[in-house]
């Protein structure tokens, strides 16, 4: 019996299969947002909250991530379809697009599994950038096919941990919407910036096979004034893990040594512009047993901008950034 739910009475479809339904079943496809904000200093807390569905197993996610005080944070809430996988709900976390790439609230409420309360608000200061679809196979074996928008914004509101309130006026951020194939345990190497500078976002998305051969590189300079975002054409990355003392060291297999990252990155965008950035941060979010994490960054450009960042550095199996690998089905 086909199987409906209340989003398919819309002119929403496109393909000719109920919305429950996928091009491709696979049970890593999912559909998501993701949330990040941080002082624009580049310095104290990193707040990230992300959402998904999943078709395969009929449930809604929600994970509460970041350092708040000095501290990681974590939290994961799931609820099952149960009819109804459109509303962006999951235990203490909801998620209301007020306004279609303009603003977004994010709000968790008091609850005894919820790492941290927050009603935050997402106001867009750029444009929203479509990314091309990227795909990545292991033999006949999708590991990543995916799209996705990404949008800089600004953030107001408060957070709570522990009983202390935060308040939010101007942070920057981002907020990304995804939907596809995603194994993230057997990705060689992915890296996700999101550069937030006073005229606009820098941000690329960048996947590698283990021996350092590009699959993807896509992104743009999202300008404050509203304007088409300028494609990313080309990427390169000389990022060191850092230690307890900044000094650099090596990743091993777990990255026990890890505190932070610093290095140089180089975007070119459409039209031959050559944009360097120099960056260095810390812990936002450690990933454990998938591999590297998110880093709360300060960074310069080379004509002098300075700004904040989120640098995501992931993988399984990396020449430069992995060297010991923690799968033995990455892609060749």
């Amino acid at each position: 019996m086909v199987r409906l739910t209340a989003a398919d009475e819309g002119f929403v479809h496109q393909l000719p299969e109920p919305l429950l339904n996928v091009a491709t079943h696979s049970e890593h496809w999912r559909e998501s947002y993701f949330f990040v904000l941080h002082p624009p200093s580049g310095e104290g807390d990193a707040v990230i909250v992300a959402m998904a569905h999943y078709p395969a197993r009929e449930v809604v996610d929600a994970l509460q991530m970041g350092r708040i005080g000095g501290n990681i944070v974590f939290a994961r809430h799931e609820r099952p379809y149960d009819g109804d996988p459109q509303t962006t709900a999951v235990g203490p976390v909801s998620v209301d697009v007020t306004e279609p790439f303009r603003t977004v609230h994010v709000r968790v409420a008091e609850d005894a599994s919820a790492a941290f309360t927050a009603d935050l608000t997402f106001s867009a200061r750029t444009a929203a950038h479509g990314l091309r679809r990227g795909t990545m196979k292991a033999g006949h074996e999708t590991v990543w096919d995916q799209s996705h928008m990404i949008q800089a914004g600004t953030w107001s509101g408060t957070y709570a941990v522990d009983g202390r309130t935060h308040e939010v006026d101007g942070w920057w951020g981002q907020r990304d919407h995804s939907w596809g194939i995603r194994e993230h345990a057997r990705c060689p190497l992915w890296i996700w910036l999101a550069i937030q500078l006073p005229d606009g976002m820098l941000s690329v998305w960048h996947w590698e096979l283990a021996n350092g051969a590009r699959i993807y590189t896509d992104g743009c300079f999202a300008p404050v004034d509203g304007s088409e975002p300028v494609p990313v054409i080309d990427f390169r990355h000389e990022l060191t893990w850092t230690g307890e003392d900044g000094a650099a060291v090596d990743y091993g297999r777990d990255g026990d040594a890890v505190r932070g990252l610093a290095g140089r990155v180089e975007l070119t965008l459409a039209g031959g512009q050559v944009v360097g950035i120099e960056g260095e941060g810390t812990w936002a979010m450690p990933y454990g047993g998938l591999g590297g994490g998110q880093h709360l960054m300060k960074v310069r450009t080379d004509d002098g901008r300075t700004g904040s960042a989120i640098y995501e550095v992931t993988g399984a199996g990396h020449h430069r950034y992995f060297p010991v690998h923690r799968s033995d089905r990455l892609p060749t």
